[in-house]
């Protein structure tokens, strides 16, 4: 234990913290704490980046305090974000239809069509791009969930993983902008947490939290998109992801990993890098791992392409991408980006006109247009 480093890095690490928003009281407090802490476990497991580590719990301290002070502010931050409900609502019916529409005759992906058609009002074509198939597909399953159940009663309600994956499709989709249910999708998932105790219930909020606090970030005034690398943090909403952080501390605790659990974490972590170029990419590829392993899918797959590409070079995720189906939506745009950081611009500004051709809205198509263009001018 080298205490001389430790009091010549007190200073710098208290200046990130207040840089980050913690007032100087609470960031000598939060440093102090995690002094002890050091003194606990340096002694057998010195880390290789004593100023990281520091930071790091130092500002997680800063957290657990903060999160006592806001704990009787959390009402007045849902009325905020979340819409009011009817004061003559002693129960959500929402919710209640959310499980009946879940029937036990209905396989778990007709279910959740079906839902998203009927309850949460998204249209055909958005559910079909949400799972990845044909618009006529998805039309023809939701018509065949339609007549499964046109003759049941609707007094066996389905489980609790067909209406998280229900709940996570629609914030999906009203986070995308095309329709804004974000907010109440984070409502119903924050009863049912509070219903259940479900860990995966918990890893949805928190994950849900964790986004919902970059929206002010996400987009400029005239509508374009904003990429994660270069939204002003300072936007961000600290206490949703105080809330969303402290939920899946909790979730996390119960040691039963699941997919909402995996993605929250990788959340987390870039809600924890004050600069986009602090990020712990290495921990994020190791929790894309994680959710592979759980889920095995595509998406995952690619989006853990594009971080190996930040963690370990852009080759390297070149190398990961080339393991998957280029049909994958954004695939093109992935590689359009990795070839970009890898110096390739003649290739990546060509993938970023492509991507924009099969683009899934037009912020995004905008952005890509933009991007192609960006290189094109310095090829010039």
């Amino acid at each position: 234990m080298n205490e001389s480093l430790l009091r010549e890095l007190v200073p710098a690490v208290i200046g990130v913290l207040v840089r980050r928003g913690a007032d100087f009281a609470a960031a000598e407090d939060a440093v102090q704490d995690a002094l002890v802490e050091a003194v606990r476990v340096w002694q057998d497991d010195p880390p290789r980046d004593p100023k990281g580590w520091l930071v790091t719990v130092a500002w997680r301290k800063f957290l657990d305090a903060a999160r006592a002070d806001t704990s009787r502010r959390s009402r007045e931050e849902r009325v905020e974000t979340e819409p009011v409900p009817d004061p003559g609502e002693a129960v959500d019916d929402t919710l209640r239809l959310y499980f009946l529409c879940a029937h036990p005759s209905l396989t778990p992906s007709s279910a959740v069509a079906l839902t998203l058609r009927a309850v949460g009002g998204l249209t055909t074509r958005q559910i079909a791009q949400a799972y990845l198939v044909p618009e006529a597909t998805m039309a023809q399953r939701i018509s065949r969930a339609k007549r499964t159940v046109a003759d049941v009663r609707f007094n066996q309600p389905g489980d609790v993983a067909t209406v998280l994956r229900v709940l996570y499709l629609v914030f999906n989709e009203g986070y995308s902008g095309d329709v804004d249910l974000a907010a109440e999708a984070i409502r119903l998932t924050r009863q049912l947490a509070a219903m259940t105790h479900h860990e995966e219930a918990a890893g949805l909020l928190a994950l849900m939290l964790l986004h919902h606090a970059r929206r002010p970030a996400r987009t400029r005034p005239d509508g374009r998109l904003v990429p994660l690398a270069e939204q002003d943090r300072g936007l961000w909403n600290t206490r949703l992801i105080a809330e969303g952080v402290d939920v899946l501390q909790t979730a996390l605790a119960r040691d039963r990993l699941g997919e909402y659990q995996a993605q929250a974490a990788i959340a987390a972590l870039h809600a924890d890098a004050q600069k986009a170029e602090e990020t712990d990419w290495v921990q994020i590829v190791e929790w894309y791992d994680e959710l592979v392993r759980l889920t095995g899918n595509p998406v995952a797959r690619l989006n853990r392409a594009v971080a190996v590409g930040e963690a370990d070079g852009p080759r390297a995720g070149l190398a990961a991408l080339a393991e998957l189906d280029p049909a994958l939506p954004r695939y093109t745009a992935a590689s359009a980006y990795l070839h970009e950081r890898a110096g390739d611009l003649v290739s990546a500004a060509r993938l970023y006109g492509e991507a924009a051709r099969s683009a899934l809205s037009l912020p995004e198509r905008d952005h890509l247009t933009r991007q192609a263009a960006r290189l094109n001018a310095r090829l010039r």
